[in-house]
């Protein structure tokens, strides 16, 4: 804890020692105190922008495990991909391309930046949104957190159907305010964010600044663009923290995080809703539960258990206290991107300005959800028998690192606003979800891994 912390708010009074300060050379040393005064200032400003922006690499080697979308220390990552690494942008070949991508083709339609658009939700929502008619436009900084092949890949398959990607960092409030100068975006869809639960222990700075600075940064442009945008965002299924009532619903406490990325994804539905009722932005936030399915994230448990299983390593098998199960409200793609649309389409217009609010406006937040948690254990089960490979099970404790022992949602409040409704159950997903891990790592000429 700083010494800083230890101030009290009201200083009481004090009486100067004035034989530590005579009169004969005073100035000198009251200007020496100065000098050291800036000097630490300065040392103190240099810490801080060391550990946002330049803390030193780090990589791990412990398992990943349990169910959720808890981050895997089996993958290396630099946090100094935390910095502003903008490729460069601008001029009229870039523009066209832009423009290109985010025209509209349908009637009706609408025109769309996905931020995180090489993401595995990202990819997915684009290519929906592309499809139906909509303009779309991605940004994405392609950080390595996980695999950045597998981002490039997911980017050849959106630039296919048409859709471009922006390399760019979300704080990067230049380059965002020329991509609305460019287009006059209808709707935002701000999937780009630092997930997973375990890496917070590792980087919290990442998540300080993907979750919460790029998220502001985000509104900031947005609430000075005429005509101001629509914005649909992730939160998370974490905000619901400790939480022991279930199945959890919007209704429910949120002021309890067992984890610091679940804090920021809390921070971020309050800071929507004060952007909404300070600038009358359009605002719905979607909180995801365990997504998965193709083209899916290499820290997620069902991913790196095929990978390990097919390699014949253990895979880590977490329960609660007690021997109590650990189950997981799994969720497939396909029903996730359904929801995403769905709230696109009933997300009403903002009603501000260049800054200046002129009425309310609409603030939502829906869980999406399957609403049928299923335990750890039958998840291995299900991909043993499609991978035809019996899994070497390592039972352990939940550790204290931010995991939770289950989620489960309640949907009745997107069903009935957004007409959302899951139809994949496990089985089926985890059958989709092994047929393209097998096909795309032997189309690469890969290991059955994901590094």
């Amino acid at each position: 804890m700083s010494h800083l912390d230890h101030t009290p708010s009201t200083p009481g009074k004090f009486k100067m020692d004035k034989s530590a300060y005579p009169y004969h050379g005073g100035r000198l040393r009251w200007h020496s105190s100065l000098a050291k005064l800036t000097f630490w200032s300065f040392v103190f400003i240099g810490v801080i922008f060391i550990f946002f922006y330049r803390s030193p690499s780090s990589s791990s080697s412990s398992s990943a495990a349990a169910a959720t979308s808890s981050s895997s220390s089996r993958f290396h990552s630099d946090p100094s991909r935390r910095s502003l690494r903008t490729s460069s942008w601008g001029g009229p070949a870039w523009e066209k391309k832009v423009r290109t991508s985010a025209r509209i083709r349908s009637r009706n339609g609408f025109s769309v930046l996905v931020t995180g658009a090489a993401g595995f939700v990202g990819t997915h929502v684009s290519s929906a949104l592309k499809r139906r008619g909509d303009g779309v436009l991605g940004l994405d900084n392609f950080n390595d957190y996980y695999d950045p092949t597998l981002k490039r890949a997911r980017q050849a398959l959106l630039e296919r159907a048409g859709v471009f990607i922006v390399e760019g960092d979300i704080n990067d409030a230049a380059l965002l305010k020329k991509l609305f100068e460019v287009v006059p975006f209808t709707h935002v869809m701000h999937l780009a964010a630092q997930a997973g639960v375990r890496y917070a222990m590792q980087n919290p700075g990442s998540y300080v600044h993907s979750n919460i600075a790029g998220f502001v940064s985000l509104l900031e442009v947005c609430k000075e663009a005429t005509p101001q945008p629509a914005i649909v965002w992730a939160s998370s299924s974490s905000v619901y923290g400790l939480n022991t009532k279930v199945p959890f619903s919007e209704k429910d406490r949120t002021d309890q995080p067992a984890s610091l990325y679940a804090a920021t994804k809390k921070a971020g539905e309050e800071i929507a809703h004060t952007y909404n009722h300070i600038y009358g932005l359009s605002l719905t936030g979607l909180r995801f539960f365990t997504v998965y399915g193709p083209w899916g994230r290499p820290d997620m448990a069902y991913f790196f258990f095929t990978k390990d299983i097919l390699n014949g390593k253990s895979i880590p098998i977490f329960e609660g206290e007690n021997h109590g199960t650990v189950a997981r409200d799994f969720t497939y793609i396909d029903d996730i991107v359904k929801g995403c649309l769905g709230a696109l389409d009933t997300a009403q217009k903002s009603t501000g300005s260049g800054g200046k609010k002129k009425g309310p406006a609409q603030l939502r937040v829906f869980n999406l959800g399957n609403t049928s948690p299923i335990p750890v254990t039958n998840l291995v089960t299900i991909l043993e028998r499609l991978l035809k490979v019996k899994a070497k099970r390592n039972v352990m404790k939940l550790p204290r690192n931010g995991d939770v022992q289950f989620t489960h949602a309640n949907i009745s409040l997107a069903h009935r606003e957004l007409g959302y409704k899951p139809t994949t159950n496990l089985q089926t997903g985890l059958k989709k979800f092994v047929r393209w891990y097998l096909n795309y790592y032997s189309a690469a000429g890969k290991k059955a891994d994901a590094r």
